[in-house]
């Protein structure tokens, strides 16, 4: 085996675990694939200086840890619409948007092995990605590498350039950090019980029909909605109940299709009508939090583009 064709097949081992650590440094599945492209690069670029003085997880992963530091060095915190300011208290159509940079966006399922997705898929929903973005870029890559993919110490100091009593510095610093984000925040990590089938199946039936009454029925009593890029969200009944009133000339004759996102979890794509012609073109992937049989939380990430990222159809057929 030529050395270009062992250097692809070892990166290609790597490299869905690699692209699910970048996304949760970088909280953007399109930075986590460029980061990950970055890194085959300069590993091809460097293949001749590779002479296992480390193991090839531990080289592959300080290159990618160092780009995903040095993009980081130059981006605002992601976060979601809740964390931007509070709920609306008057309910309108949407406006004010920020650019996708600022925003924390889904993933689709990564090929990771069953065991991987098992251990690790509730470090993939977007409430623990957004604890993650509380963290200085550094905590973050330790913690990932220590609580997520279960590394030695010593492993990540090799990784990160950093000692090991220095790892073990910023992983407890990392640690208490993210347990006074959890007290202070409504940012919530959920269980790892199976998602209410029957509760989504629920949510999807309203909504199709768009029913109201029905569809708000099922939400927590402070129930949520957001919808990034744009800034506004929604909390309670009663003002799901207005908002819904007021998009339904957008969003009936929804259609969804059920899809897997942030480790397997279910998540709906929704398509609206087109204004031209007969079809449903993609508005919408809902990530729905689920807790004692209601609606805690739906996030609607809108944008077409995100329907590519799953591989998706650009538009069905009424």
């Amino acid at each position: 085996m030529n050395e270009t064709a062992e250097e692809l097949q070892l990166f290609e081992s790597v490299k869905p675990a690699l692209t699910s650590y970048c996304y949760r440094m970088l909280g953007s599945i399109d930075d986590a694939d460029d980061a990950v492209q970055e890194t085959y690069i300069r590993v091809w670029q460097s293949w001749s200086t590779f002479r296992q003085e480390a193991s090839f997880n531990t080289w592959v992963y300080r290159i990618a840890s160092n780009i995903c530091l040095d993009k980081l060095r130059q981006a605002k915190r992601r976060i979601r619409p809740v964390d931007y300011g509070g709920p609306a208290s008057t309910i309108v159509e949407p406006r004010d948007m920020l650019p996708d940079a600022y925003w924390i966006w889904p993933a689709p399922d990564l090929p990771e092995t069953p065991e991987d997705i098992m251990v690790r898929r509730d470090t993939l929903q977007i409430c623990f990605l957004a604890l993650l973005q509380t963290l200085p870029p550094r905590q973050r890559a330790v913690l990932i590498l220590k609580d997520v993919f279960e590394w030695p110490s010593k492993q990540i100091a090799e990784t990160l350039n950093m000692s090991p009593a220095a790892v073990n510095s910023a992983l407890q610093r990392a640690r208490v950090t993210l347990e006074r984000e959890k007290l202070r925040s409504d940012v919530r990590v959920t269980s790892k019980a199976e998602p209410d089938q029957e509760l989504l199946s629920k949510y999807v039936e309203a909504f199709e029909q768009f029913d109201v009454e029905t569809l708000v029925a099922l939400f927590h009593e402070e129930g949520r909605m957001s919808m990034p890029p744009f800034t506004m969200w929604v909390c309670g009944k009663e003002h799901l109940s207005a908002f819904f009133t007021l998009t339904r000339s957008h969003c009936e004759g929804s259609r969804f299709v059920p899809i897997t996102a942030n480790g397997g979890y279910p998540a709906l794509a929704q398509y609206v009508p087109s204004q031209e012609g007969d079809a449903l073109i993609p508005w919408a992937i809902h990530l729905l939090e689920l807790r004692n049989g209601e609606i805690y939380h739906v996030q609607h990430f809108i944008g077409a583009h995100l329907f590519a990222q799953f591989r998706l159809p650009l538009q069905l057929h009424r």
